[in-house]
């Protein structure tokens, strides 16, 4: 999401991670299975480090990281579980366009579960390429501390970096997001690094180049209940709609 309910997303999207702590493990784990297959050391594999570093936020135990690398690698041999990436789209209540994104050994079930979801919450599963047109797909990094400002432009210019915006929400452990080229994901965090600026995630994150205003509470509501029964699939790694919305109703309940 964009604007002014970001910040209200991020919060919604942890406090959903407390409460399922079980279910983030599994998504995470899944990560690293997929990863590992392009290299089983951090060193040399980018997207795993990032992987393993988003685990240990998470509180994953590191015999459960070693053991998600060693499946993804094919060296764990009790499992044979083979995972592959998986994008769907569809349109939400309201024309509200869904990326999805999941990681599953069994496609046929994670469709039906995604197809399910949107059939009984108002919204349509659609082709491929029927709403990604409408998203850019940017590497973000977030930091947190204390951060100069003219020392981040520097870095951010060096960097190749596009864009920063600092997290006004003082309930964000977040200062500031800088924002970069997919491909330059990698780059830019490892200048960050080396500038010991302090890094919470580094990641891929699709963003909306064009949005739908949500104002009434009985589309909030649907929307909402739609993202909560996407999100509580277990294939499924990101969920990203394009709409914006207040504050009041991105913390309604849709118990």
């Amino acid at each position: 999401m964009a604007g002014h309910s970001k910040w209200a997303n991020i919060k919604r999207q942890k406090a959903r991670v407390d409460a399922k702590r079980g279910q983030v493990f599994t998504k995470v784990s899944r990560e690293i299975i997929v990863a590992a297959r392009s290299g089983a050391d951090p060193a040399g594999n980018f997207q795993l480090r990032t992987a393993i570093e988003k685990a240990k936020a998470a509180g994953i135990p590191n015999d459960n990281i070693e053991r998600a690398i060693a499946k993804g690698a094919g060296t764990w041999e009790a499992d044979n579980n083979q995972y592959e990436f998986i994008r769907y789209e569809g349109y939400g209540p309201g024309g509200v366009a869904i990326l999805i994104e999941a990681f599953t050994d069994k496609r046929n079930r994670t469709a039906a579960d995604v197809r399910e979801a949107f059939n009984k919450n108002g919204g349509n599963l659609g082709e491929t390429g029927c709403v990604s047109w409408m998203f850019t797909q940017n590497g973000v990094v977030r930091l947190t501390g204390k951060v100069d400002e003219d020392q981040l432009l520097e870095i951010s210019i060096e960097a190749g970096a596009q864009t920063y915006e600092w997290v006004d929400d003082p309930d964000d452990e977040a200062t500031v997001e800088v924002f970069t080229e997919a491909g330059n994901l990698q780059n830019l965090t490892q200048t960050l690094q080396e500038a010991k600026l302090e890094i919470i995630t580094s990641e891929l994150r699709w963003i909306p180049n064009m949005t739908v205003d949500v104002k009434e509470e009985d589309l909030a509501r649907s929307l909402l209940k739609l993202l909560d029964a996407l999100e509580d699939l277990d294939d499924i790694q990101t969920v990203t709609p394009n709409f914006e919305m207040s504050d009041q109703l991105m913390s309604l309940s849709v118990v």
